[in-house]
């Protein structure tokens, strides 16, 4: 539930001389789940909050200060990923959150690697984010290359509340592999990578938007490879789901690391069905500002990859009412 709440809020105007006042000022708090802190829903998620806030003292919009939504306080909350932010957004423990569109799909329609689950019919979508690419890391003298080698090694598939676990799960279906023909770890974001560079590991998947600062930091002190995901594995899992597509990591984007054929699907943001649809329409509509457009550029790497223009690329899941709105009046929405 979105948490509002009166305030007195008193103005720091003593410094300047000038009378301290009291200004009553509703409050609206609203919290984003992203990832674990190493990886990039985090960062983007930090932007993004600052992006659509607007608190109480702020300067002016076009003045220097937010155009956000007037009286927003947003968050970005590390979490353990995808399935747990569309857990947490149904459940009302998060108002919104980031997801793989994969993942957000099966959630809402209650099938794939949801099936047998409640179908989360109150998800909503705010708007799709980024690419978001699988990297499998390996050392780059592990003999690792290709997915049928990870048969026998000791691989981190990730938390099971993650979207990369359930993306490895099917990706190692689609090469002939299961969990039974590895010896499975659980690790996320800088444990992963230390466990990968003290030998404890033989590989690691992630799912996450290029570059990434943990695999960033890992390429600047060892000497790391990104296996390819191609091939008939990867025709088979595009062809059987089609939030997958074949896609790149160009060379040099890891100091060191050849380019690399791999899959990738798309970072979206949900809310909830419940949710506010005026609140939804004005955090939608700071989003896309041309303040945000600032903030995204030089927030992060990624940022430049979220624009208006993309903003319903591969969405599969229904629009929130505030975002629909938003979207029919500037035109991508008939």
């Amino acid at each position: 539930m979105i948490k509002t709440l009166k305030t007195a809020a008193v103005s720091a105007v003593l410094a300047l001389g000038v009378a301290g006042t009291a200004v009553a000022q509703e409050l609206t708090f609203f919290t984003i789940g992203t990832g674990g802190t190493a990886y990039t829903y985090y960062p983007i998620g930090g932007v993004i909050a600052n992006a659509i806030s607007k608190p109480p003292g702020s300067r002016e919009c076009g003045d220097g200060g937010s155009c956000g939504v007037e009286g927003l306080i947003a968050s970005a909350v590390s979490s353990r990923g995808s399935v747990d932010n569309v857990n947490a957004i149904i459940s009302g423990l998060r108002n919104s959150g980031f997801a793989q569109s994969d993942v957000a799909y099966w959630a809402y329609t209650g099938t794939g690697t949801m099936e047998g689950s409640a179908p989360a019919t109150d998800l909503r979508t705010i708007a799709a984010l980024f690419e978001e690419h699988i990297h499998l890391v390996a050392m780059a003298d592990s003999g690792i290359n290709s997915v049928a080698d990870l048969a026998g090694k000791r691989v981190s598939l990730d938390e099971p509340g993650s979207g990369t676990y359930v993306d490895a799960l099917l990706i190692m279906e689609a090469n002939g592999l299961s969990v039974d023909d590895l010896t499975p770890e659980a690790l996320k974001g800088g444990a992963a990578s230390e466990a990968l560079r003290n030998g404890k590991i033989d590989a690691f998947f992630v799912v996450t938007g290029y570059p990434t600062g943990s695999l960033v930091e890992l390429a600047s002190a060892a000497d790391i490879k990104l296996v390819p995901i191609d091939g008939a594995g990867a025709e088979a899992l595009v062809e059987k789901y089609g939030f997958f597509s074949a896609s790149d990591i160009p060379e040099g984007t890891y100091e060191g690391v050849e380019g690399v054929n791999t899959v990738a699907v798309g970072a979206q943001w949900f809310t909830s069905a419940q949710a506010d649809e005026e609140l939804i329409y004005n955090i939608t509509k700071a989003l896309w500002n041309d303040e945000s457009r600032k903030l995204l550029d030089v927030g992060h790497a990624k940022g430049q990859a979220i624009t208006q223009e993309t903003a319903l690329a591969g969405v599969g899941v229904p629009l929130h009412a505030g975002a629909e709105r938003f979207y029919r009046e500037v035109g991508l929405l008939k």
